[in-house]
């Protein structure tokens, strides 16, 4: 039963701003192209995904950053200079040659990163500016083209209903704009009359990150998390323990609370029903179902000190990203997209064509 209700309430919120409503056309905010991804590069290497954060940037702690950074391989032995650190004095080799040596380190050039971007039909829901799929697939692109611009290695995973499409981190634009692609087309495919089907949940996610991201990576987890799986929080340790994590929850202003007196027919593909959330029972096992959902994530934040970077589909994506990281949303260049994404209708809703 819990599934079912978890796969129902899926559609049943997708549905609130999205039934019966007509393809989008090129409204970008309900639905993106390639073409729309790959026009966030410019506005893209004004962000900062490196290891040293700004002092308002989500991403550093109080005292130092939780980012783990690059990591450091052995150069080098040789004798002291006058102008080297003390700390790097081997103290062995000076007391076995009788006069002090240093050993030299060099910082890595490599962190690759994988980006996982949720396409799922129950990011499909928007009710003030963007649908959440959007929101995270603007957030994805603007995040890979960063990475590209720190001469890092980038690779993504693309969360279908029907399954996923990964891609290991490369360092080559071709590889970029075929994942890229690939989050265009899943982003497109979602639409309020497609059928029902068994959303992909966090476990399986997390166990293809798992089998590319072993350690050293940057992995950054783009989603509304509403499957979360009983083997998430174990596959989640152990990807924190060896790279580094960042939570990026995805919500709608108005889509974290299930409305009263709303009434719908659902279904999970298997079973039919009617939803009557004015049924206190049926609305308080939905809101619980969300509930959980934040104190599992608020658990995954305090118990693996992993950074959260929460993101609105109520607002433009890139001065969240620019707050989040530290940086002044003032300056954020506007990109055409973005001047088109500000135009009317007022909502995603009604821009997907959603009856008054």
């Amino acid at each position: 039963m819990p599934n079912f209700f978890t796969r129902s309430r899926n559609y049943a919120r997708a549905g609130i701003a999205t039934v019966a409503a007509p393809r989008s056309g090129d409204d970008p905010r309900v639905h993106v192209d390639l073409a729309h991804l790959q026009a966030l590069e410019g506005p893209a290497q004004t962000l900062n995904l490196l290891p040293h954060q700004p002092v308002r940037s989500v991403l550093a702690g109080q005292h130092h950053s939780p980012l783990r950074g690059r990591g450091l391989n052995f150069e080098e032995l040789r004798e002291y200079w006058p102008s080297d650190d003390v700390r790097s004095i081997d103290w062995k080799v000076t007391a076995r040659t009788g006069e002090p040596h240093v050993r030299v380190y060099t910082e890595e050039r490599d962190r690759p990163a994988l980006i996982v971007a949720d396409q799922r039909m129950s990011m499909f829901y928007g009710t003030h500016f963007a649908m959440k799929s959007v929101t995270a697939a603007e957030a994805a692109a603007y995040a890979a083209f960063a990475v590209l611009h720190q001469n890092d290695r980038v690779g993504g995973i693309v969360v279908r209903d029907d399954g996923l499409y990964a891609q290991r981190p490369k360092r080559n634009r071709r590889a970029l704009t075929h994942f890229l692609s690939e989050l265009a087309q899943a982003n497109q495919r979602l639409h309020a009359d497609a059928p029902p089907a068994n959303p992909t949940s966090l476990d399986t996610v997390l166990q293809a990150v798992a089998n590319i991201a072993r350690r050293d990576h940057l992995v950054l987890l783009i989603s509304d998390f509403d499957v979360i799986g009983p083997a998430s929080d174990r596959l989640l340790a152990g990807l924190a323990r060896h790279n580094d994590v960042i939570l990026m929850p995805v919500s709608d202003p108005t889509g974290e609370t299930v409305p009263e007196g709303f009434v719908s027919a659902i279904s999970d593909g298997d079973q039919q029903a009617t939803l009557d959330t004015s049924d206190r029972k049926i609305h308080s096992v939905l809101n619980h179902f969300t509930e959980e959902r934040r104190a599992a994530i608020a658990q995954w934040q305090r118990r693996y000190g992993i950074p959260l970077a929460p993101l609105s589909a109520g607002e433009e994506t890139l001065p969240q990203l620019r707050r989040l990281l530290g940086l002044t949303s003032n300056t954020a260049p506007n990109t055409a997209s973005q001047t088109e994404a500000n135009r009317k209708p007022n909502s995603a809703s009604e821009a997907a064509g959603d009856p008054d």
